[in-house]
């Protein structure tokens, strides 16, 4: 049996209702879904169940041919070139399998428009990368650390995929009550080593992987392909599953953003559709537009709590470097004291404790003004992400609340993203 995955089939699109509300499309399945059937199963497979009635799910009621094949029948992928010919490359095509990608990033600014944009929600979630081998799967983190155990509500992806080789990019999310992506609940879900304990709390708090690109199906390299037909390949190949889902597209970016804003989402990601995959570049092709603006800060002390909190971490001190890498000074940005619970607070002073140091991280030292008696300044190791309004004239952070740790971004590359 041949395989032919089409670049040119188009896949669904998000779109509007007509009170303006954001449709979150999804790949249609092999039968006709009814609408509430669809609402139901999100919110049983990915717990969102407010989230889903606002942000609603819409199916085509018929499949697109989609190919299938044996791991040993040879494939065909039929691809654009860059000149706009059409090449076929076979299944089994000349390039390897890459070892690591380090992912391709958005650059912050204002909200796109035009027909050459597409747009995506911005997943409050920690990003990972898809390694397929055969029915091996293996999962890296944004600074290319193998992080698989931790995910084992994954195990089945490659054996899912009708192909011998991939490689996906997306995100990591898990939801709160309300059904939106939490990041703080995804980090305990993080750092895990132990395979029964990340099945623990795989069974605790599940996750989803949402998947947004393809970069490498069956030794074919497709980085250097327009986005539009790697996300058409991408929606042949992937067929959504309870615990990974396609990233949905949507036409309309100010209407994405005013769904993002009215559910506390993140933002909305707006893509050229003719962009191509740039590992490890901040690219201008990819943009960010965040409902509340976040920053990765580094932890460079705490202040003592009162009251309720005495006894406890009272608030963070935070900075980031003038230069990404080693030997920029870490300049001080503010302190942070709202947005954490008491099991974090507890975990962030066991997290401390080791990096205690005598002498002031920041460079310069903060003014007296921000200082409390008892101040605990600690090694510039850890980072934080913070969500604020914005910065001030003396580039302090606005308004700042504690979101999570990120241990996928290493303090000496946390810099001042305007």
């Amino acid at each position: 049996m041949v395989a032919t995955w089409d670049p040119h089939h188009e896949g669904d699109r998000g779109s509007l209702t007509d009170d303006g509300r954001a449709h979150l499309g999804q790949r249609p399945s092999a039968h006709p879904v009814d609408h509430q059937g669809v609402v139901d199963d999100l919110e049983g497979d990915l717990g969102w169940p407010r989230l889903a009635a606002s942000l609603v799910v819409t199916h085509r009621t018929s499949e697109p041919t989609k190919p299938t094949r044996g791991r040993d029948e040879p494939g065909i992928v039929n691809t654009p070139s860059l000149d706009s010919h059409t090449r076929s490359l076979t299944g089994v095509g000349p390039d390897q399998l890459p070892r690591s990608i380090v992912p391709m990033k958005a650059a912050s600014g204002d909200l796109p428009a035009g027909p050459e944009w597409t747009y995506e929600v911005k997943w409050d979630g920690m990003r990972a990368l898809a390694f397929v081998d055969g029915a091996a799967l293996r999962l890296q983190s944004v600074n290319e650390r193998d992080v698989t155990v931790s995910w084992p509500e994954l195990a089945g992806l490659a054996g899912a995929l009708p192909v011998d080789a991939a490689v996906l990019d997306g995100e990591l999310i898990a939801t709160d009550d309300l059904g939106r992506p939490s990041f703080g609940l995804l980090q305990q879900r993080m750092h895990v080593h132990s395979p029964a304990e990340a099945g623990r709390r795989a069974a605790e708090q599940p996750i989803v992987y949402v998947v947004f690109d393809l970069l490498h199906l069956d030794g074919n390299d497709l980085m250097a392909l327009p986005l539009r037909d790697r996300r058409r390949l991408l929606d042949q190949v992937l067929e959504p599953a309870g615990a990974w889902r396609l990233s949905p597209l949507h036409d309309d970016g100010a209407a994405l953003l005013q769904a993002a804003r009215h559910q506390g989402l993140e933002g909305v990601v707006a893509k050229r559709r003719d962009s191509r995959y740039e590992p490890g570049k901040r690219s201008a092709a990819w943009r960010k537009v965040k409902v509340r603006r976040r920053q990765e800060m580094v932890i460079g002390g705490w202040l003592p709590g009162e009251g309720s909190r005495s006894g406890q971490i009272g608030a963070l001190l935070v900075g980031y470097h003038d230069v990404a890498g080693a030997g920029g000074s870490l300049r001080f940005a503010g302190r942070v004291g709202t947005g954490f619970t008491d099991a974090e607070l507890a975990r962030l002073v066991t997290l401390l404790a080791p990096v205690t140091t005598e002498r002031c991280p920041f460079d310069p030292p903060p003014p007296r003004a921000d200082l409390a008696r008892g101040v605990t300044w600690v090694r510039p190791e850890l980072v934080a992400e913070l969500a604020f309004a914005e910065w001030t004239a003396d580039a302090r952070l606005r308004h700042p609340s504690y979101v999570g740790l990120r241990a996928d971004k290493a303090a000496a590359d946390v810099t001042r993203a305007d």
